[in-house]
């Protein structure tokens, strides 16, 4: 495939800056970059559908994400790392004000 991009600015500076440093042609630079965060996009895969799951998007089918962020958050986290790693709700204190 043959792609035609302009890069001006931060982004200019960016890639001339990879391409000096590397001694790499800018086509190499571009696709080594391309290739990276594509791999890195890929191993986020499975992380970020759950996080449409507690955004209410997605293809959880659940219609109450919103009142039960907390819930659905501790549940994906303990899948993820474990019980040990969720977060412990502290014990409901006494209002003063009233």
């Amino acid at each position: 495939m043959r792609v035609n991009a302009r890069f001006e600015g931060v982004a200019e500076q960016q890639v001339s800056y990879l391409a000096t440093s590397t001694g790499l042609k800018v086509s190499d630079v571009l696709r080594d970059s391309v290739d990276f965060y594509y791999r890195h996009v890929r191993s986020q895969g499975t992380q970020l559908k759950h996080l449409s799951k507690w955004i209410g998007k997605g293809d959880s089918g659940q219609s109450d994400i919103a009142s039960n962020i907390k819930s659905y958050l501790d549940e994906g986290l303990a899948t993820k790392y474990g019980p040990a790693t969720v977060r412990q709700r502290p014990a409901k204190r006494p209002n003063p004000a009233k």
